[in-house]
C-alpha cells in the first residue's frame, strides 16, 4: 500500500520506516529542509536503536522517500498519517496548531478520497476539529471530496521504539466507517499475525486511550516515588516493599521502580493536557494533580540528598554526574531529571561534571558553554577531581562500576544514586557511602 507520513520526529520516522520495512511505499512529508536534506543522505536525526540501519536500508530498496513538498505527499496516497508534534501550550493543552496546519495543507491539495489517520498524541475532540478544517478548505475550493479522520495512537517508547512498532502489543483504532477500518486492517495485516492486536473503537475513545494509558504509567511511578519517601521516613527499605507488592499479579513489577522522577517528551506534556481537558470538561482531576505534584518534588529529591549531606555547604563542590537523557537509549533531554539535578546544584555554587553514552551533544545544544558544567569523555574521566558521584539515568554501563576506583578518586567517598542501581552494601564494602532512593543511608566507613 501507498502511505503518506506528515512528520519524522520520533513517531513520524519510526513508524514510516516499520512501514516501509514490511514492503509498503512510504512517503515522509517535513517542512524542515535541512532534516529532509540530512535524511535523504542518510542522517539520522535521533538517537533511537535499530532505526539507522531500518531508514538507510528502506531507502535504498526504494520504499521509504523524504519530501518538503507537501502537495506531492497528498498526492502519494489515499493514506495520511498526522505524526506531527503537539507540543504543551502555555496553560498545559496540547497545542495543536502543526496538526491543523496539516489539515489545511490536506484540504488545498486532495484531489480524491482520503483517510486521515491521527497518529499525534491529541486531546479528545482533535478528530472533529481536524475534520472541520478540512471541510472548510474543501468548501473554499468547491469541492466535495471523501474523507475521514481516523484516532490510531502511537504506544512507543523511546529506546525501544522500532522493536514497539514492529511487535505491538495492541493497535488502537478508532473510526466508526467500516471502510476505514478495513484500509487500517489492510495496512497493519503484516503485524496482526499471530494474533489478532486490533481494537476498534470510537474516535473519542481511541484518543483518550492514549492519555489515559501514559497517566495511568506517570501514576504508578508517582505512586512508588510516595512510598520511597515514606520508607525513607520510616525506616524501611523501598526494595524490599517494590518485591513485595510487585509479586502480586494484580499489581506486577513494570513501572514501580522508584527514582528522581519521570521526564521526556510524553508523562509531563501527556499528564498536564489530560489535567487542562479535564478543567476543560467541568471535572476536577485530583488524582492527576497528585501525580504531577509528586513527580515535580520528587526531581528535587537526589539533590536533597546531596545537599543535606552536605548541610548546604556545596559551594566550589564538584559533583561527578552519570547520565543525563531522561532514560537509557535516548539522546532525549527533555523534562530530564538531570537537568533539574545541575541547575539546582550550579544555583548552590556547586560544579558537574558530567557523562553520557549519548546525550552529551544535547546538553551542549541545550546549555552551551555552560561555566559549571564539563563534559568527561567516559563515566571514570567524570570522577577525577570530583567530590561525589550522582546517578540520574540508569544506563547499562553505569551498572558494574570499578567501585575501588569510585573510592580512589571520590574525595568524600559519596555516592548518590537516584536510581537505586546497587545493594547498599556493595559501595559500603569499598568504602563508600552510598544514599538512594527510599532506602536507609550509609555513610562512608571512616578514614
Amino acid at each position: 500500500m501507498k502511505v503518506t507520513v506528515f512528520g519524522t520526529g520520533y513517531v513520524g520516522l519510526v513508524q514510516g520506516a516499520v512501514l516501509a520495512d514490511v514492503g509498503h511505499q512510504v512517503l515522509c512529508v517535513d517542512v524542515d529542509e535541512k532534516k529532509v536534506a540530512a535524511l535523504k543522505a542518510g542522517q539520522i536525526p535521533i538517537h533511537e536503536p535499530g532505526l539507522d540501519a531500518l531508514v538507510i536500508n528502506n531507502q535504498q530498496l526504494g520504499r521509504l522517500q523524504f519530501t518538503t513538498n507537501a502537495a506531492e505527499g497528498v498526492a502519494h496516497s489515499e493514506l495520511i498519517f498526522l505524526a506531527v508534534g503537539t507540543p504543551p501550550d502555555e496553560d498545559g493543552s496540547a497545542d495543536l496548531q502543526y496538526v491543523l496546519a496539516v489539515a489545511r495543507t490536506i484540504a488545498q491539495h486532495m484531489d480524491g478520497p482520503r483517510i486521515v489517520i491521527n497518529k499525534s498524541t491529541v486531546p479528545v475532540g482533535t478528530a472533529d476539529k481536524v475534520s472541520a478544517v478540512i471541510a472548510e478548505g474543501l468548501a473554499q475550493r468547491n469541492l466535495q471530496h471523501a474523507f475521514d479522520v481516523v484516532s490510531n495512537p502511537e504506544f512507543l517508547k523511546e529506546g525501544a521504539a522500532v522493536g514497539d512498532c514492529q511487535r505491538p502489543d495492541r493497535i488502537i483504532i478508532g473510526t466508526g466507517n467500516p471502510a476505514s477500518e478495513a484500509k487500517l486492517r489492510e495496512l497493519y495485516a503484516p503485524f496482526n499475525r499471530n494474533r489478532d492486536k486490533i481494537v476498534m473503537m470510537d474516535v473519542r475513545s481511541a484518543e483518550l486511550t492514549k492519555y489515559a494509558a501514559n497517566a495511568m504509567l506517570a501514576t504508578k511511578i508517582s505512586f512508588m516515588n510516595e512510598i520511597a519517601n515514606l520508607a525513607e521516613k520510616l525506616g524501611a527499605n523501598v526494595e524490599a516493599v517494590r518485591r513485595g507488592i510487585g509479586s502480586d499479579p494484580r499489581i506486577g513489577y513494570h513501572f514501580i521502580y522508584p527514582g528522581v522522577g519521570y521526564g521526556g517528551s510524553c508523562f509531563p506534556k501527556d499528564v498536564k493536557a489530560l489535567i487542562h481537558t479535564a478543567r476543560e470538561a467541568g471535572f476536577d482531576p485530583l488524582l492527576l494533580d497528585a501525580v504531577e505534584a509528586r513527580n515535580l518534588a520528587q526531581r528535587e529529591a537526589l539533590f536533597g540528598h546531596i545537599t543535606r549531606f552536605y548541610e548546604d555547604r556545596l559551594q566550589g563542590k564538584t559533583v561527578a554526574l552519570w547520565g543525563l537523557a531522561f532514560k537509557p537509549n535516548t539522546d532525549d533531554m527533555r523534562e530530564a531529571p538531570s537537568r533539574n539535578l545541575m541547575e539546582a546544584l550550579w544555583a548552590a555554587g556547586a560544579r558537574v561534571q558530567a557523562y553520557d553514552p549519548v546525550a552529551m551533544p544535547e546538553a551542549r545544544r541545550i546549555y552551551g558553554e555552560q561555566p559549571g558544567l564539563q563534559l568527561a569523555d567516559s563515566p571514570e574521566a567524570a570522577l577525577r577531581g570530583a567530590d561525589c558521584l550522582a546517578i540520574v539515568t540508569e544506563w547499562q554501563v553505569f551498572r558494574a562500576p570499578d567501585f575501588d576506583l569510585l573510592a580512589q578518586q571520590l574525595k568524600d567517598r559519596m555516592v548518590f544514586d537516584g536510581r537505586n542501581l546497587y545493594e547498599p552494601g556493595l559501595p559500603r564494602s569499598h568504602g563508600l557511602g552510598y544514599i538512594s532512593i527510599g532506602r536507609p543511608a550509609v555513610k562512608p566507613p571512616a578514614a
